[in-house]
């Protein structure tokens, strides 16, 4: 079922309606040639999807009949991605994929071996491009919530940003064993928060490793292998929607 995102004053509560205008209309009326009677999600981005049903399709917007309340497909828990800036166009892979995986989320972080410089006109576009990716995969993956990617970071800034996080990672090439990867993922429960830190291509000076511990972040390792940057992220999450996906799943809660 095709999804869409609306502002909360296009959701009409007392008429049961929903207003939809802009490129999405085109989208509607000439790429996907839908009709009136076609059912649809519509969404304000951040907490509610709405099960809706066409009603009439102008040049200049579309309404929707409201019939009913969809169920939440966000995870129980928000998964907050601190991502050191890589090369090239791997932010928007990491982005997409991370949406996806449920983060709520993503922190663009400028670490001492972070080789790409932005000045503040290509770091303001940047930032754009990056939000429509994380809307358009949000969209595919029938999330009720847009996540945010917020403007680039330098690293203590991102520390900060993080103090208030439950739990903190940052994976490490130099730790060994699993015991502290397993502990740290198992404490993420219903309600909390959790942050991921990954560092850039060339990774983490051991300084900036020891303020991060400094800062309340657990050192975990991802196992025997070194990860490429675009994918220790996706790791992490990957686990950690699993767990709290389990966690929530309506036979772990009966047992």
């Amino acid at each position: 079922m095709y999804h869409f995102f609306v502002k909360q004053e296009q959701i009409d509560g007392e008429a049961s309606a929903v207003t939809i205008t802009g490129s999405d209309v085109n989208h509607i009326r000439n790429v996907l040639r839908m009709k009136p009677g076609e059912e649809i999600l519509a969404g304000n981005g951040t907490d509610t999807d709405y099960l809706c049903r066409i009603e009439q399709i102008a040049p200049d917007q579309v309404t929707a009949r409201i019939l009913s309340r969809a169920e939440s497909t966000e995870l129980p828990a928000g998964l907050y991605l601190f991502q050191g800036l890589p090369k090239g166009d791997k932010m928007e892979l990491i982005i997409q994929k991370a949406v996806e995986l449920g983060v709520c989320r993503v922190i663009p972080v400028n670490t001492r071996r972070t080789v790409v410089k932005l000045d503040a006109k290509k770091e303001e576009a940047r930032v754009r491009r990056w939000n429509a990716v994380a809307e358009s995969a949000a969209k595919q993956s029938g999330r009720v919530l847009v996540p945010e990617v917020t403007p680039v970071m330098g690293f203590g800034e991102a520390l900060a940003y993080a103090a208030d996080l439950d739990v903190k990672m940052i994976p490490y090439e130099n730790v060994r064993g699993m015991s502290s990867a397993r502990q740290a993922v198992e404490s993420v429960k219903r309600g909390m928060s959790a942050g991921v830190l990954i560092g850039p291509e060339g990774g983490f000076e051991e300084a900036e490793v020891d303020a991060a511990r400094r800062a309340g972040f657990t050192p975990i390792s991802l196992g025997r292998r070194i990860l490429r940057t675009e994918t220790a992220g996706l790791a992490v999450l990957s686990i950690l929607m699993y767990h709290l996906e389990a966690e929530s799943a309506p036979d772990a809660r009966e047992t």
